[in-house]
């Protein structure tokens, strides 16, 4: 997906006020790059495809209710997908406290007050949650072991992966119980996304 491709992607589904938003986080994160260690340098030229769309093609998949991202990191996907939904409480799970404390920053420079982050471990959260997502953090079983206490039956979990995204899933079935799905990623034809519902240990 090349930027232009990827603009009118959001343009098509997101206002121009979510659009502004989002113009003003890939601003901040090339920036903010210079300073810390946020995305690949290499990435920043298609910021839009490689990161923004990348995380709001999980808006789509997500229901109503309180977003829980895990490792939001630079702010992907929390603060993109809070960008654009900003009446949904989101809560932003970040352990480094500097990362944290970016991510406090960039809400309130995007002036999303609908943003909570944590800076903390998620094993420490307790806020249940109807979506958990995490992206590029760890394994899917791993990540169920981290955050199933965040979750009932009804928590959507979506987990963008690469290529290994069928072999995560059998290891993850061989501990936890769940219907799973993987959908294939709009940014990439090496991506996709797993989805879980009705997680729960076996």
């Amino acid at each position: 997906m090349t930027e232009d491709e990827a603009r009118t992607w959001a343009g098509a589904r997101f206002d121009s006020a979510a659009m502004a938003r989002l113009d003003r986080l890939a601003a901040i994160v090339t920036v903010e790059s210079e300073r810390q260690n946020l995305v690949a340098r290499s990435t920043l030229d298609s910021i839009w495809g490689r990161h923004i769309v990348d995380s709001l093609q999980l808006v789509a998949l997500g229901p109503e209710g309180v977003w829980l991202d895990i490792g939001t990191g630079a702010g992907f996907p929390g603060l993109a997908v809070a960008a654009v939904e900003p009446e949904r409480r989101m809560i932003l799970v970040e352990p480094r406290r500097l990362r944290a404390d970016y991510l406090s920053a960039v809400a309130a420079a995007l002036g999303l007050t609908n943003v909570s982050v944590k800076a903390t471990k998620v094993e420490a959260v307790r806020d249940k949650a109807k979506v958990i997502s995490a992206r590029a953090v760890s394994r899917i079983a791993a990540l169920f072991e981290s955050a199933h206490r965040c979750a009932d039956k009804e928590t959507i979990w979506l987990l963008p992966k690469g290529r290994n995204a069928d072999e995560e899933v059998a290891e993850a079935r061989r501990a936890w119980h769940g219907v799973f799905h993987v959908e294939q990623s709009i940014t990439s034809p090496d991506s996709a996304i797993v989805v879980a519902r009705g997680v729960r240990r076996q």
